[in-house]
C-alpha cells in the first residue's frame, strides 16, 4: 500500500481541522447561559482538554516549553484570552456570518502590523489584498450601520485586531513555542469571566454543547493548526481555512434560520475572493514572510 504524503497528510488534517471547528459560532449561539458563563466553560475546557494531551505526550518536554515562554507567553497568553471573551460576544451581538467574515480579515491586518511593528517587507499583492479585503469589510458594516448588530461587528473587528497583534508576536518571538500560552489564555479567560459568570447549575442542553465545544471543537482545531503548516505550505492553510467563514454561517442558517444579510454576502465574497487570491499567489510566488501563518488563532 502506498504511504500517504506530507502533503497529502496536511491537507486531509487541515480540512478535518475546519470541519471541527466550523460548528462553534452554530454552538455559541445555541448555548442558552449568559455569556459571561459560555465563555468560563469555554476557557476551562480547552485548557484543561489541551493541557491533559499535551501532558500525556510528552510532559516533561511541556512543562518545559510552558517555562520557556516567559513574558513574551504570558503576553500572547493574555491577547489570547481577550480575542476568545470578544469573538464570543460578537456572535452574540451580531450575526454569525458577519462575526466571522470581519475576523477573516486577520491576516490582512497582520500584514499591516507585520510592516509597522516588525518593519518585515509587505508583497505589494498582499496590499492589494488589503485594499479589496477591508472594502469588503466596509461593506459588512455598512449593512448594520446604525443598529445593536453594528455593536457586534466593532467587537468582531477588535477580534481581528487582538488576533494580529498575537500574530506578530509569535512572529517576533518565532523560536519559541507558543501553544502552553493557548492554555494559559484558557485559564486567563476563567479568571477574567470567573468575576461574573454564573456556571452552575447549567440548563437544558448546555452541559453537552459547552462540553463539545471545549473538549472537541476547540483543542483539536486548535492542535491541527500547530501541525499543519509543517506538512504544507502556510499560504495553503489558510486558503483551506477559508472554508469556516463559509461552513460556519451555513451551519447557523440551516440550525436557526439566521440568513445572512445581501452586504455581508456581497462584502463577505469580496474579502473571502481577496483572501484566497492572495493565498494562492503566496503558494505560486512564496516570500519569506506570509501572513497566514497563524490565521484563525482563536481560543
Amino acid at each position: 500500500m502506498k504511504r500517504m504524503s506530507n502533503r497529502t497528510r496536511g491537507i486531509l488534517l487541515t480540512l478535518g481541522g475546519v470541519f471541527i471547528l466550523s460548528p462553534d459560532t452554530l454552538l455559541i449561539s445555541c448555548v442558552q447561559a449568559d455569556v459571561w458563563t459560555l465563555i468560563f466553560w469555554r476557557g476551562l475546557l480547552t485548557a484543561v482538554t489541551l493541557t491533559l494531551a499535551m501532558a500525556l505526550l510528552d510532559r516533561k518536554k511541556f512543562f518545559k516549553e510552558a517555562i520557556m515562554m516567559g513574558v513574551a507567553g504570558v503576553i500572547v497568553g493574555f491577547f489570547f484570552a481577550l480575542s476568545t471573551i470578544t469573538f464570543v460576544a460578537s456572535v452574540r451581538l451580531t450575526k454569525a456570518a458577519n462575526a466571522l467574515v470581519i475576523v477573516a480579515a486577520m491576516p490582512l491586518i497582520a500584514a499591516v502590523f507585520t510592516r509597522i511593528f516588525l518593519k518585515e517587507k509587505v508583497p505589494v499583492r498582499t496590499w492589494a489584498a488589503v485594499v479589496a479585503g477591508f472594502s469588503g469589510i466596509t461593506l459588512v458594516f455598512w449593512g448594520n450601520f446604525g443598529s445593536r448588530a453594528s455593536v457586534g461587528d466593532l467587537i468582531a473587528l477588535v477580534t481581528a485586531l487582538l488576533m494580529a497583534g498575537n500574530f506578530v508576536l509569535i512572529r517576533k518571538f518565532g523560536k519559541i513555542n507558543m501553544l502552553p500560552a493557548v492554555v494559559m489564555s484558557g485559564i486567563a479567560t476563567t479568571v477574567l469571566s470567573g468575576l461574573w459568570a454564573k456556571p452552575l447549575p447549567l440548563q437544558g442542553a448546555d452541559f453537552f454543547l459547552l462540553g463539545a465545544m471545549g473538549i472537541i471543537v476547540m483543542p483539536i482545531p486548535l492542535a491541527v493548526m500547530t501541525v499543519a503548516p509543517k506538512l504544507i505550505p502556510p499560504a495553503e492553510v489558510g486558503l483551506i481555512m477559508l472554508l469556516e467563514t463559509f461552513l460556519g454561517p451555513l451551519w447557523v442558517w440551516l440550525a436557526l434560520g439566521e440568513k445572512p444579510g445581501i452586504h455581508t454576502m456581497v462584502g463577505g465574497g469580496i474579502l473571502i475572493l481577496a483572501l484566497a487570491m492572495h493565498a494562492w499567489a503566496g503558494m505560486r510566488w512564496p516570500e519569506p514572510v506570509d501572513p497566514y501563518v497563524f490565521e484563525n488563532q482563536r481560543s
